[in-house]
């Protein structure tokens, strides 16, 4: 029986995976639960799964839950320091779904006590690669990736020779304004924004995949996971969904992983890897697909994706800098307070405002993030 711990339990990815745990009883047991404040679905996922913990963000969302789960003997922590000490307390994997930078910290605690880490946190990797990269080293700790792109590129990599593999072809399905030009964004509403065609994902990184940030940070992360350069992937539009991500080989050989539009599957294979285990729910069905296509993205109107090629080209904090940017960004957005198109004027600006530098360290990261949060709150004073 594999012990989960569940980082961001009560989001899209978070409650997926406990419908896993759910479906297989014999299989896997939580043995800690994290979220940010909706503590409400918390505590019922708590009194379901009896978790040795759960820890919350949110100090006064904590002293809420604790009340309410006083007839338990449930453990609950709050804070940065909770998390990370629920993140690296007793279990085998440790799921990580916390949504932005936030999740870094968790995932450090985590491979410092040696757990294997299914990552769903993207930031993790594009803020601190190299940071993480050197822990993972350092400690023995196996990371996989959760997130459908890069599961569908670890996945179709299994079995080959990593030094025969020629590029990546990571696949975008474009958002919700597939095929608008610049003026046609200039007034779109969140509620806009947040029509994703084919995903059903949380605010955050819905509108990432409307501005294709989601596919700039993928690119960067994707850089880290397989030791590869930007230069040596290829993004793609695939309005379906269906292809989820593709390697090509020296050989011109492709290999491809193919799927609905369901996440149950990379978080199930990050659970089971390198097993495959039966898992309900839609199957696809070639014949009824009709065509599948692939197109170039619109890296004019949408600048979000090479700018986070230039970040992770000139390297160093510039990758966290534009990350930190994006969420603050983001996050104006959602509150109407900057139009769509802002998002990648601050987030250029915040690139172009951070220093080079060769070494850092994770407080240096942090430092960046705060840096780049500030100078998007001041741009628009």
């Amino acid at each position: 029986m594999t012990d989960l711990i569940i980082l961001g339990s009560t989001g899209s990815i978070g409650t997926q995976a406990l419908d896993i745990v759910r479906e297989n009883p014999n299989d896997y047991c939580v043995s800690a639960l994290v979220a940010g404040k909706n503590i409400d679905l918390l505590e019922k996922q708590a009194r379901e799964f009896k978790p040795k913990t759960v820890a919350v963000q949110d100090e006064k969302a904590a002293k809420d839950l604790k009340l309410r789960l006083n007839d338990t003997d449930i453990q609950v922590l709050s804070g940065t320091d909770g998390v990370c000490f629920a993140a690296s307390d007793k279990g085998d994997t440790v799921l990580n779904a916390i949504v932005g930078i936030a999740g870094l910290r968790p995932t450090l605690a985590a491979i410092k006590s040696g757990k294997t880490i299914a990552l769903a946190n993207k930031e993790t990797l594009v803020t601190a690669g190299d940071i993480v990269k050197r822990e993972l080293k350092k400690y023995g700790v196996n990371l996989l990736p959760v997130d459908s792109e890069h599961s569908a590129i670890f996945q179709s990599l299994q079995g080959a020779p990593r030094e025969r593999l020629s590029k990546i072809i990571l696949t975008a399905s474009g958002g919700p304004f597939y095929s608008k030009k610049r003026e046609d964004l200039v007034d779109v509403t969140p509620a806009d924004a947040l029509k994703h065609p084919n995903w059903s994902m949380g605010a955050k990184i819905t509108i990432d995949s409307a501005t294709l940030m989601n596919k700039g940070l993928e690119v960067i992360e994707a850089v880290h996971l397989f030791d590869v350069s930007a230069n040596d992937i290829e993004v793609l539009v695939h309005r379906q969904s269906i292809v989820h991500s593709a390697v090509e080989f020296v050989d011109g050989g492709v290999i491809a992983q193919l799927g609905t539009p369901d996440m149950k599957l990379p978080i199930q294979y990050a659970f089971t890897y390198p097993d495959r285990k039966y898992l309900g729910g839609e199957r696809l069905d070639l014949s009824k697909l009709g065509s599948l296509t692939f197109e170039k993205p619109d890296t004019e109107t949408f600048r979000c994706l090479p700018l986070c090629i230039k970040a992770i080209d000139e390297g160093g904090l510039k990758p966290a800098a534009a990350n930190g940017a994006n969420e603050e960004a983001v996050k104006l957005f959602l509150e109407g307070k900057i139009k769509f198109l802002q998002i990648a004027d601050l987030v250029q600006n915040a690139i172009e405002n951070q220093k080079s530098v060769n070494t850092f360290s994770v407080e240096d990261v942090f430092d960046a993030d705060f840096a780049a949060r500030e100078l998007v709150r001041n741009s628009i004073k």
